[in-house]
């Protein structure tokens, strides 16, 4: 039995996701989207939630969380810090946006910092190849970083703690 619930609006909205969706395999991803909204992540008990809710056996929910790179396996930042690792970004700055985020919080890509507020992650493309080199901060995209831009961005989430 799993400890993990949704909220009743995360209840709700499952409810009007399956309505939408024909079937388990087609409700795995948005299902799993509301837990890792709700938790910040897929902890295991959330998986075996997810499998009782859609008739599934805990590891296929396993298989298919790990699958997807954008599912948290483990607990997270407050502030998800994703940077555009392909071409566009690395030729137009995201290495030394990389550095930046290493000197100024300590963190490598993987890591989150020491006092919980940062997670980094070094990601794929982001399709914003026009607007390089480009972060995601909690799912909302910077484009045309800079380093003073980046800078402004985490003062403004470190005050907010």
């Amino acid at each position: 039995m799993s400890k993990f619930k949704f909220t009743q609006k995360n209840e709700e909205e499952f409810q009007r996701l399956e309505k939408k969706y024909p079937n388990s395999d087609a409700m795995m991803l948005p299902g799993l989207w509301l837990v890792q909204e709700q938790e910040g992540w897929v902890s295991p008990d959330a998986m075996i939630y997810m499998a009782d809710r859609l008739s599934k056996t805990p590891i296929e929910v396993h298989s298919f969380a790990t699958f997807y790179t954008m599912f948290n396996l483990k607990p997270i930042g407050t502030y998800h810090i994703e940077l555009c690792k392909t071409l566009s970004c690395m030729i137009m700055g995201a290495p030394e946006l990389k550095k930046f985020i290493k000197d100024t919080i300590g963190i490598e890509p993987g890591q989150t910092s020491e006092d919980g507020k940062f997670h980094f992650t070094e990601v794929e493309c982001q399709g914003a190849c026009g607007g390089a080199p480009m972060i995601a901060l909690n799912n909302t995209y910077h484009e045309n970083m800079t380093i003073d831009k980046l800078k402004n961005i985490i003062e403004e989430c470190k005050n907010e703690c």
